[in-house]
């Protein structure tokens, strides 16, 4: 029998916070509670877990500021904010820091479960198109994709993020090309609404900016349609 998944919920709202957990209990996740950031962060330094579930507007340290905290630590840990606020701006922020996901209260909690369940779904799940190519040579760039790692030249290369690396590769897997954004979504994120298009396309930016050392490499918004990655 497969081990639990072990997620940290951090949540101030004690009440919702118990139900939320015993919720996910009830659905074979074993739970860990923490009813503030430092707290969140302290259970985070001191164990280890499958997925962070954090509200957004918390005492203390709020969750954008443990989310950054959290990803120093591990880059790679899927986070979901949950919080009362809907603006626009607090979305884009929290998916710039690294969230996989968003959830404005109230909501469902099967919502929940089903958002949970999607993102290890994810995390199982290898590129098999793309799994035999590790290597990728392109203008003044090399990228290996087993390490996510982009050299410039001679210059030191950089480590991207998972998705940011997913991302590059997909591009480069469809160079001088169209790369629909639903296949995009729904492969790396494996999903296409609307705050999951709007993160897509902060990566881009941060995959533009990576690789703004050579004129030659251009990556096209294709109105309506996805990106073409063109050299």
């Amino acid at each position: 029998m497969p081990a639990k998944k072990k997620i940290l919920l951090v949540e101030d709202d004690h009440n919702f916070g118990l139900i939320l957990r015993d919720y996910l209990t009830l659905h074979s996740y074993e739970i860990t509670l923490a009813k503030n950031g430092i707290e969140g962060l302290e259970k985070f330094k001191k164990h280890k877990y499958d997925l962070c579930i954090l509200d957004v507007m918390m005492p203390f340290k709020d969750g954008f500021s443990l989310a950054t905290d959290i990803r120093s630590i591990n880059e790679e840990i899927p986070i979901i904010f949950l919080t009362a606020k809907s603006l626009k701006e607090d979305v884009i922020k929290g998916f710039k820091i690294g969230a996989d996901d968003y959830l404005i209260k109230p909501f469902d909690s099967e919502i929940l479960l089903f958002k949970i369940k999607s993102i290890f779904k994810r995390k199982m799940n290898v590129n098999k198109e793309s799994a035999d190519k590790i290597d990728y040579v392109f203008s003044s760039y090399r990228y290996n994709s087993k390490f996510r790692e982009l050299q410039y030249k001679s210059d030191s290369p950089i480590t991207l993020s998972p998705k940011e690396g997913k991302l590059l590769t997909l591009l480069l897997d469809n160079i001088n090309d169209l790369t629909t954004r639903e296949e995009a979504l729904i492969k790396i994120w494996n999903d296409d609404n609307y705050f999951t298009s709007r993160s897509m396309d902060v990566y881009v930016t941060k995959i533009r900016k990576y690789l703004s050392k050579d004129s030659k490499i251009k990556i096209e918004n294709i109105h309506g349609k996805g990106f073409k990655f063109s050299v």
